[in-house]
């Protein structure tokens, strides 16, 4: 990707995740007006085959004010952080970690309690994000995951087994799903020598690099990147 490719998906990313954020309080709004029946109607439920469509409702959903404002934050920090390098592939890990964490909470949870929240998510970006530079051989990638490992590892405390008050399930599931969306989503680049062929010339990425010269406005700018792992 491009320093102009790189700046316009982080520009996406700002304003997917800020409309996630308000589609999440926007159903609080709802959901605290009716008494949280929604968090009733559609939280999921081990075992139920009713409330396996739920696993992907129940992020969007949560059961008081403090567990909205709790969970905000961490969203939209870590969403961001993995969104910015391409919002589609976002999504398909948003889709992914839904699936790992209300699985792990429909298979594995115990008792009849309705389990909502974007806690799962949270645990998920994070994983990727902590990760992701490390399959994607991008150094400023790895950096942020290692302040990201080293700010918020007390994290991994509230996913583990017997944590009271939380659904430990839902973060474990939704934290090896984000692991495991780093390796499915990585970049997968050509190998050497693949980007130029002896009898057609200098394949696609030869040429790309070819046309950014010495005397280019950005030139210093595109070399700087390269040598950081962004491009």
């Amino acid at each position: 990707m491009s320093a102009e490719q790189v700046i316009a998906e982080a520009r996406k990313a700002f304003f997917v995740m800020f409309a996630g954020l308000a589609l999440v309080w926007g159903l609080q709004l709802v959901n605290y007006a009716d008494h949280y029946a929604l968090s009733r109607d559609y939280g999921v439920r081990s075992g139920d085959i009713g409330s396996l469509p739920d696993i992907l409702v129940a992020p969007l959903l949560h059961w008081s004010w403090a567990h909205i404002e709790s969970n905000s934050g961490p969203l939209f920090v870590f969403g961001f952080l993995a969104a910015y390098r391409g919002v589609a592939r976002f999504l398909g890990l948003s889709l992914l970690v839904a699936l790992t964490s209300g699985l792990a909470v429909w298979f594995f949870e115990r008792g009849d309690a309705d389990t909502v929240g974007a806690s799962g998510l949270i645990f998920g970006y994070f994983g990727y994000v902590v990760v992701r530079g490390l399959f994607d051989r991008h150094l400023i990638d790895t950096l942020i995951g290692v302040v990201m490992a080293a700010s918020f590892a007390y994290l991994l405390t509230v996913a583990v087994p017997g944590t009271p008050g939380v659904s430990w399930l839902a973060h474990l599931g939704g934290l090896i799903g984000g692991l495991a969306g780093a390796w499915l989503f990585r970049d997968r680049r050509p190998r050497a020598g693949a980007g130029t062929d002896s009898r057609q010339g200098p394949g696609p990425a030869a040429r790309d690099k070819l046309q950014v010269r010495s005397d280019h406005p950005r030139a210093d700018l595109h070399k700087e990147l390269g040598e950081l792992g962004l491009l």
